[in-house]
């Protein structure tokens, strides 16, 4: 028979911790019976009515079973660990949605420790160490390593301790399996579009041309110029800071060298910032978008992107699906599975607005 409990002394056994021996009083049954309903063992011949007495008595005094102690019984504890600077990064936050997306449908749960990777092997080096070292405190099964930009990055050496991916970057010691950006692709798509709409004499705003984002997007174009029989021509490639002012900048300098004959008819700008800064240069000169001269973009920043005049045609960044396909990666690892590739690429889609 299960005892009766009243609400003062349900919260004193919540205030102390509630244990099994405590459920197992209540419903008035061995400890042995409630662990084998709380754990789901099928084997056990415990009676339906026995499982719903000890339900009933998990939930009027709020039991919780010990997280901590399951972990260390089972080696498991359906946690992945997330180290991320993307906390403060609004436009590359879908890669957390896309991750906490995937690892709920796996019935699996993220514990984010923020960090500033960008400065990784500066002072905040500690800082890093310190968050990996917290999630492996907590028994995480494997963990995730996220970058707000495309690039190379040195892993602290206590991730090796269990299955790690890294997204929107790679190890710079080719050691750990990452998820990135298909960064030529998304170049060929972003000029295809422009020789689809007639343009032939296209310029291009560059970023900082060391990085994997440059390399990857300029070769692209390369390419999609090839495609067409044409080459991309160095006169009206112009590289520029990150920023809107280093799009408007280098807008300024692509237009004004050439002649009104021979200026460009489209331009691709390797991110959103800088495409809103060409917006700028076009406009001053008299000229209209797309009408005179067309604009794609990169990044897909939403709240550049959207609200542009006329709307920017853009290549969008695959945050939330990196995400997702990190959790997919790390499932396979701390499952035992082979991983078909030690980087992954995953497709720029162009989001069509109205600026070609």
């Amino acid at each position: 028979m299960a005892k009766t409990t009243t609400p003062q002394k349900a919260a004193a056994a919540r205030q102390r911790g509630v244990t099994m021996s405590d459920v197992a009083q209540h419903a008035g049954v061995s400890r042995t019976a409630v662990s084998f309903v709380l754990s789901n063992r099928e084997n056990a011949s415990i009676s339906e009515e026995t499982r719903i007495r000890i339900n009933d008595a998990v939930q009027a005094l709020g039991y919780r079973p010990n997280a901590g102690a399951r972990a260390l019984a089972s080696q498991r504890s359906d946690w992945y660990g997330l180290v991320t600077e993307i906390v403060t990064a609004p436009f590359a936050v879908d890669i957390i949605k896309g991750a906490q997306d995937q690892a709920w449908l796996d019935r699996r749960f993220l514990l984010i420790a923020p960090s500033d990777q960008a400065d990784a092997v500066g002072p905040n080096q500690g800082l890093e160490d310190a968050a990996v070292e917290k999630l492996l405190e907590q028994r995480v099964e494997g963990l995730l390593y996220a970058a707000t930009f495309h690039r190379g990055v040195h892993v602290p050496e206590s991730a090796h301790e269990v299955p790690t991916v890294l997204i929107n970057c790679f190890d710079a010691d080719g050691k750990l399996p990452s998820i990135v950006p298909d960064e030529r692709a998304g170049g060929r798509v972003a000029v295809e579009r422009l020789l689809q709409a007639g343009h032939s004499r296209i310029g291009v705003i560059n970023l900082d041309p060391r990085i994997p984002a440059a390399v990857g997007r300029l070769e692209g174009a390369r390419e999609a110029l090839a495609g067409a029989g044409l080459e991309l021509d160095p006169d009206l490639v112009v590289s520029g800071y990150a920023t809107a002012d280093g799009g408007y900048e280098a807008a300024c300098e692509i237009l004004d060298r050439h002649p009104k004959n021979q200026r460009p008819t489209a331009l691709f700008c390797l991110n959103d910032r800088m495409a809103m800064g060409a917006y700028d240069a076009i406009k001053e000169r008299g000229l209209t978008i797309p009408g005179d001269i067309a604009v794609i973009g990169f990044d897909n920043q939403e709240l550049i992107a959207a609200y542009l005049r006329p709307k920017l045609t853009t290549v969008a960044l695959p945050f939330e699906k990196m995400g997702a396909l990190g959790v997919q990666t790390l499932a396979a690892l701390t499952a035992g599975q082979p991983i078909t590739a030690d980087q992954q690429l995953v497709d720029c889609p162009l989001l069509e607005r109205s600026s070609v």
